[in-house]
């Protein structure tokens, strides 16, 4: 597995966790960075901040996208995988859009039900298709820009 399909599944470890526990992912992070066991990539952390401090925006697109399912309802992994994946799609212009997709259908597949991998696909591709490219992976419309 290569280094950052690695990253981003304990990316979506940590966020699972977090949610389910009800806490702050960020703080969990740093829990886990003080005790380094296991350790925690780079990368990881850079996703799991990246998620944290757009979660509301990203929240948002998912539910205006992800039809018939509000994020509570879904499975807590898909909705840790989606939020990954999305936060990528929006705001990692160095990441292909095809690479997020892909690894998240590929978790989805090793860690969630068998008819997880289709519904992030399309929720992935609608997000992908329907949201303004001047949006995707630019930040443009965070919180930070306005």
């Amino acid at each position: 597995m290569a280094a950052r399909s690695k990253a981003r599944k304990r990316a979506v470890d940590l966020l699972y966790e977090a949610d389910l526990r009800g806490t702050d992912v960020v703080a969990l992070v740093a829990e886990r960075l003080a005790l380094a066991d296991p350790p925690v990539n780079d990368y990881t952390v850079d996703l799991i901040e990246g998620v944290a401090q757009n979660k509301a925006r990203i929240d948002t697109i998912l539910g205006t996208y992800a039809e018939g399912w509000t994020l509570m309802r879904m499975p807590g992994v898909d909705r840790a995988i989606l939020r990954l994946a999305a936060f990528e799609l929006m705001y990692r212009p160095d990441i292909p859009p095809a690479v997020s997709i892909d690894e998240a259908v590929e978790l989805a597949k090793s860690l969630s039900t068998d008819e997880s991998p289709r519904f992030i696909n399309g929720v992935l591709a609608r997000v992908l298709r329907e949201l303004p490219h001047s949006t995707l992976a630019s930040g443009v419309g965070d919180a930070a820009n306005g």
